[in-house]
């Protein structure tokens, strides 16, 4: 052309762009410049066209360049480079240019406001997508069909049933009710909001549909997981013969089989697309990924993945959370590695499953450095990132992190309160929990079913139930939240962690509808609080009420034969749950383990074993209890090497079992060696359970300086069981400073404290304090506090002989006085004396003897030996710690009357054997 006018360059430019020549269109662009040609705001936004088909750096970099020369060229006016430049930006993921570039656009249009809410939604910013929406409304922007169809599909990716509802009042009052992209969206919108009939309404008066409609109703079955609907309509869509499926209808068909039940189905859809040549659509084979991967048949959909020729960010995503939701969490992170050697760009999805791969205290390290990477890509911003940060640094137990990430993320919701809530809850301490909960309704956000669930887990005493467990209670009530059978559940739990199992009856029988999961909470509150006969019974009415049984119900009755130590009523559950087909499940396989173990049949416990190589995280800490219980320090030890050595990582259980060991064997070097270990070297916190243990073995070991220091620089705030431990060291050294000292911390934590008074009555008692003695049962006396009896018991066939102290009710008891006189006679002659010490009355000293030949544990002693034959075990259970002299007679009769004798105490087993005991003399 001898003569170009600007129009010419502008359609030149234009031109190229339309055909693909993106190179030229931009080689003519600085040749128009070169020639001082006037830009204008059309030829611009035909290049901003061009820069979205270029690479993420390219493009933005032409973008940038683009955006400067408008800027300099004084076209910003221009509202459809604007438009053009707000579409590039969004589609880059470059939100905060997005919002920047709105702002400074003098003049902006529907296609603009519309071009910002595509930019926000499309990367996750959704709720400001619907600000911004709520804004061109205030500014009087009248919406066309395009801008309707995107809002109504934001309304549905919210979920949220209000502002879908008033969108579709403003579609009606707009007259666009009846434009097919309109009515489109506002099918996909009722349905992802549950308004399935509102769906149908809709479609079936549609006058004109197209492929889309179709897909919408297949869709939305698929959503609701109405797998036969779905291929309802696809028969129908299909019946017509007007209009032919496409990638999107397979893609929700293959969806809807993504389960065991329907993979036979989906594996036809798969051979349908093989046949219609859809199979090379990548979103078709992310769907069949997704399917084979949900259905169990990871193989096939590792297959498919790896066959692709070509992937998209959905493909590596879909991929790298089927690893995580298999469990193979180092291969999603070896996929997320080859990912980031590719030129696509991981987005919140991408971290997001990434970071469940680290969810666990042995992947700590791997979830910094995901961290790292999200903060390298400015994710850290998103609130889905955000939320999935602090479940991972909550699932590894590193609540610094936690507080550290909630505090920095800008926006919060509910689910980011009910993680930190669930994060402290774990701590048993319900201050942080509180604090938590009143923060986010102040900051408008509604608490929901888990809120309360997980707040209601952190009351661990009465002063917690008293303080907040009974306000919440009645905030569930007249919030409605009592109506969730969730909550309600909790509230049984709730009740008897805070030791008022009265209160988890009453909420109990006000469920009218008892699902599994209430009788389970019902039956484990019973066996926490050594009901297991009334466990046993609440599980027998639930079979009667048709309930099926599940592995929950039978591992918490398997409990209650723990606690009873009920060897025969455990052996017939074990046998219920193989005939159930419940006996490889890991948690019936630990609870029947622990069952035996506490019911002295560490032999039994050992044949159930699994392989080392396939072994549940319970099944190694139950071992290494069973060994701890029995004093046997290097058994478990040992358990806990092979363990790590096994690439297990130990958890917060693990460490709770492995220092009771110690603390039992009175090894307070290496309780305190393990306790340093557990964060430096393992990543676990330690709580409460934890500084017990270590303060347990310090009391009882007289060192009173070292565990009062310990206390003060404790990572928790000490709760009863510490002052209760020191009580209880306190009166073996007779130490009546500490003593008092930690009754008084006791009774200030409760008090209605029975043991608090007990233990410092006894502290008064082996100081021969009898006048304070003597007050103290006053007291309790005139604040209707009893002592709880002590009583022992074993079990002969099918009868259970209970005792009391004194007791003459038995029906052989003239048998079992006889035989007392024999022991004693016995005992006599190889130089017994009896230790005096355990004896709690001011007497003098033969009628503490008397007293102390009449406690209930040497009543079942001799009865035991009456009845069980030579030859066999003498098992015997108490409910309170057995005494000194009790102890000292136990191991003089397994030598004189050589007999092996099992006690088993709330705390542990002693064996005696030819006049020794399992515990050396330490318990």
């Amino acid at each position: 052309m001898p003569d170009r006018t600007p129009s010419s360059w502008y359609t030149a430019i234009s031109g190229c762009v339309r055909c693909g020549h993106e190179s030229t269109a931009f080689d003519l662009l600085r040749r128009m410049r070169e020639r001082a040609v006037p830009l204008s705001g059309f030829a611009l936004a035909s290049l901003v066209t061009a820069c979205e088909r270029r690479d993420k750096e390219e493009g933005r970099t032409c973008g940038a360049a683009i955006h400067a020369l408008t800027h300099k060229a004084g076209l910003m006016v221009n509202v459809y480079i604007g438009t053009a430049l707000l579409h590039l930006y969004g589609s880059r993921k470059h939100v905060l240019d997005a919002q920047k570039l709105f702002q400074e656009m003098p003049e902006r249009n529907v296609v603009s406001w519309t071009a910002l809410v595509v930019a926000l939604s499309s990367n996750g910013y959704l709720e400001e997508a619907l600000r911004a929406y709520c804004r061109m409304r205030m500014e009087g922007v009248a919406c066309n069909a395009n801008a309707f169809a995107t809002v109504v599909s934001l309304c549905g990716s919210l979920e949220s049933e209000m502002a879908g509802l008033q969108v579709f009042s403003q579609v009606l009052v707009s007259g666009l009710q009846r434009q097919v992209s309109v009515v489109n969206s506002l099918i996909t919108m009722l349905g992802n909001i549950g308004r399935v009939q509102d769906a149908e309404k809709l479609f079936y008066r549609m006058e004109e549909r197209d492929t889309i409609s179709w897909n919408a109703m297949v869709s939305m079955y698929s959503h609701e997981g109405h797998c036969s609907k779905c291929f309802m309509v696809f028969s129908d869509m299909r019946r017509g013969g007007l209009l032919r499926h496409d990638a999107t209808t397979m893609c929700s068909l293959i969806c809807a089989c993504a389960s065991p039940a329907y993979v036979n189905i989906g594996s036809g859809i798969h051979s349908l697309c093989l046949r219609g040549g859809l199979h090379s659509y990548i979103p078709v084979i992310n769907a069949l990924v997704n399917m084979y991967s949900a259905a169990g048949k990871l193989v096939d959909a590792e297959f498919l993945f790896w066959s692709m020729g070509r992937r998209d960010l959905i493909s590596w995503n879909t991929m790298i959370s089927s690893y995580v939701q298999s469990g193979n969490n180092m291969d999603a992170l070896k996929t997320l590695g080859q990912l980031l050697q590719t030129n696509e760009a991981p987005d919140r999805m991408t971290f997001s499953s990434a970071l469940g791969a680290c969810s666990s205290p042995g992947a700590l390290m791997d979830g910094r450095m995901v961290h790292a990477m999200i903060l390298q890509l400015s994710l850290d911003r998103n609130l889905l990132v955000g939320n999935s940060l602090l479940t991972m640094y909550g699932k590894c137990s590193s609540i610094q992190d936690v507080e550290r990430v909630f505090q920095l993320m800008s926006t919060h919701d509910v689910v980011s309160c009910n993680v930190l809530i669930g994060s402290y809850a774990p701590l048993e301490d319900c201050t942080k929990v509180m604090q938590v909960f009143t923060w986010m309704r102040s900051a408008g956000l509604k608490p929901n079913y888990i809120t309360i669930v997980n707040i209601q887990g952190s009351f661990k005493s009465s002063n917690d139930l008293h303080n907040y467990g009974l306000p919440l209670h009645a905030y569930t009530i007249r919030t409605g939240f009592v109506a969730d059978d969730y909550v309600s559940n909790s509230l049984i739990t709730m009740y008897a962690n805070c030791g008022d199992l009265d209160s988890s009856t009453k909420v109990f029988r006000t469920i009218i509808k008892k699902s599994v999961v209430s009788w389970n909470a019902m039956i484990a509150a019973n066996v926490q609080h050594g009901h297991g006969e009334e466990g046993l019974k609440l599980f027998m009415d639930m079979r009667h009420a048709g309930n099926t049984l599940d592995h929950v119900c039978l591992a918490e009755c398997l409990s209650s034969s723990a606690s009873l130590a009920s060897l025969e009523e455990g052996m017939q559950l074990h046998g219920l749950g193989v005939k159930c087909g419940l006996d490889n499940d890991s948690h019936v396989v630990n609870a029947a383990m622990d069952m035996y173990g506490k019911c002295g049949k560490m032999d039994e416990m050992l044949k159930m074993l699994p392989d080392p190589a396939v072994r549940p995280q319970q099944c190694w800490n139950t071992l290494i209890s069973g060994y701890a219980r029995y004093g046997y320090f290097k058994e478990a030890e040992d358990t806990f090497k092979h363990m790590v050595s096994m690439g297990r990582k130990p958890d917060y259980v693990t460490f709770v079992t492995l220092l009771s060991a110690c603390s039992h064997a009175g090894l307070v070097g290496k309780g305190i060696d393990y306790y340093n270990s557990m964060s430096s070297v393992f990543g676990v916190s330690p709580g409460i359970k934890h500084c017990v243990c270590i303060v347990d073995v310090l009391g009882r070991l007289g060192r009173f300086t070292e565990a009062e220091k310990f206390i003060e620089d404790m990572p928790v705030l000490p709760n009863d069981l510490i002052w209760r431990s020191l009580l209880s060291s306190s009166r073996t050294h007779k130490n009546l400073d500490i003593g008092r000292k930690a009754a008084k911390k006791l009774l200030e934590l409760d008090p209605f404290d029975d043991s608090a008074y007990v233990l410092l009555s006894n502290l008064y008692a082996t100081s021969a304090r009898w006048s304070d003695v003597d007050r103290l049962r006053s007291h309790m006396k005139s604040i209707n506090l009893n002592k709880r009896p002590a009583c022992s018991w074993l079990k002969r066939k099918k009868e259970v002989s209970t005792f009391g102290i004194g007791d003459r009710s038995h029906n052989d008891t003239e048998k079992i006085y006889a035989k007392l006189d024999e022991i004693f006679l016995k005992l006599r002659e190889v130089g017994y004396v009896a230790d005096t010490s355990s004896a709690l009355h001011d007497t003098d000293e033969e009628q503490k003897e008397q007293n102390l030949w009449n406690h209930s544990e040497k009543l079942a002693l001799a009865y035991g030996l009456i009845t069980v034959p030579e030859g066999c075990t003498v098992r015997i259970f108490k409910n309170l710690r057995v005494c000194a002299d009790c102890h000292l007679v136990f191991k003089l009769v397994s030598m004189v009357f050589d007999r092996e004798i099992v006690l088993r105490d709330p705390y542990r087993f002693h064996h005696f054997k030819g006049g020794s005991c399992s515990c050396s003399d330490f318990w």
